[in-house]
């Protein structure tokens, strides 16, 4: 399809060049783009500012050198802790704990074929995106998490050197020592010769239906990926005993718009295709421009009304507000205040509800499509995007906690309130 002004041409900003962790000696001279992780509750940057490994989203490009493993061979051993693959920390090996003596240790050899990238909480160097738990609303003064439940070393993913487009995802990740170690009591079972298991929460996936940039995607189930890759239907529970049935007609390759749940934070994978096809954060800016220079004002008020791009850098003065229970926009005013209650009475059309701050959702991985400034809100967080961008999000029932899905916002995780959980904006 023909490539609208406002549509990146793939070519990398030294911004998004900073978002490679490698050294430079690491990246090839002509970046090639696999696609980008990019974790939902963050809009475009995590507070006070992306720094290191831990940023908003992470860049996969392909590397100078391959660092990838493939399956090599496996085989039993009485005392996995002392034996040699287990040792030997330039040996990749999975272990798999049958019981106090009794292992079966899965060796991995290099892959020229593939670059691997690997995602989880821990810093050590093996983890190349460093993910916590994503806490909803406000992330100014975020509050830390006491237990987090997001795996140390959560997913790997493996990218195809002669062919960008396929990137594969697996559960569980190797750590410092090139091993993973799948207990005694984690999961795990053996068909037709080959050992298999699921990590202690999971890693979920949900594949789209339909083009995610094209603005007729639908989200389809969650499934789980194993720690070889296979896809297998969700456990009763988070964390149960027994694995899910197996999805054959699923794969784990990843497809643009994919979202991959950690159990605490929730990513979303973007092609490099999808993205050199999607809205750019300056397109995104003109739209908020755009409504800006037709000089929205306040009914009541009567004053001028200018939409941030950012939360926290408010002009009181000129802050929009909306009503959440009919889409009014106005400015900040005395009128209308219930007593002894946060809901107002709307001016315009005179209904009783909450009002919320507006601010323009500026992360544009997050849009499905580049429609015109036709413009909606989440309810209750205010958070702006297009209608198709809004209505996709307010439809996606993501993982919450170990046993519930809920919708919420993209740009801030707040949960949705009320049917359908977004509102139409009308400005004056």
């Amino acid at each position: 399809m023909p490539k609208p002004k406002h549509i990146s041409d793939g070519s990398q900003s030294p911004l998004l060049e900073e978002q490679h962790q490698n050294s430079s000696q690491d990246k090839p001279k002509q970046l090639v783009k696999y696609g980008e992780l990019v974790i939902l509750g963050y809009n475009g940057f995590i507070p006070p500012g992306d720094r290191g490994r831990r940023r908003s989203k992470f860049v996969l490009y392909k590397r100078s050198t391959p660092n990838g493993v493939k399956r090599s061979k496996h085989y039993v051993v009485k005392t996995p802790h002392s034996s040699k693959a287990i040792l030997d920390s330039s040996q990749h090996s999975i272990s798999y704990t049958l019981s106090r003596t009794q292992a079966i240790i899965v060796e991995y050899m290099p892959d020229e074929e593939t670059d691997m990238f690997q995602i989880g909480r821990s810093s050590e160097s093996p983890i190349d995106f460093v993910v916590m738990d994503t806490v909803p609303g406000d992330k100014s003064a975020e509050n830390k998490v006491l237990a987090s439940t997001i795996s140390r070393f959560a997913c790997r993913i493996l990218a195809d050197r002669s062919n960008p487009r396929i990137a594969r995802i697996y559960a569980a990740g190797f750590d410092s020592s090139c091993n993973i170690f799948l207990g005694e009591k984690a999961t795990k079972w053996q068909e037709n010769g080959e050992i298999d298991g699921l990590t202690t929460n999971g890693v979920l996936i949900m594949h789209p239906q339909g083009s995610f940039c094209g603005g007729d995607s639908v989200p389809k189930m969650w499934r789980e990926v194993s720690v070889g890759g296979a896809i297998f239907s969700l456990r009763e529970s988070r964390s149960a005993q027994q694995k899910g049935i197996a999805v054959t007609e699923v794969s784990n390759v990843l497809q643009d718009g994919t979202l991959i749940d950690l159990c605490g934070a929730t990513l979303l994978w973007r092609s490099a295709e999808g993205l050199a096809n999607s809205p750019t954060k300056d397109y995104l800016e003109e739209l908020v421009d755009k409504v800006n220079a037709g000089r929205p004002v306040c009914p009541v008020g009567l004053n001028t009304l200018v939409i941030p791009r950012k939360s926290g850098l408010d002009n009181e003065k000129q802050q929009p507000y909306v009503y959440l229970n009919c889409g009014h926009v106005q400015g900040h005013h005395s009128w209308g205040k219930e007593k002894d209650s946060n809901a107002r009475c709307c001016p315009m059309c005179l209904k009783v509800g909450p009002v919320v701050k507006l601010c323009m959702g500026i992360e544009p991985a997050f849009y499905v499509d580049s429609g015109p400034p036709t413009f909606f809100a989440f309810n209750p967080c205010g958070h702006m995007a297009t209608e198709k961008t809004v209505k996709y999000w307010a439809n996606v029932a993501i993982p919450h906690g170990t046993n519930g899905f809920d919708t919420f916002c993209p740009f801030c995780a707040t949960l949705l309130e009320g049917y359908p959980g977004y509102v139409r904006l009308i400005f004056n």
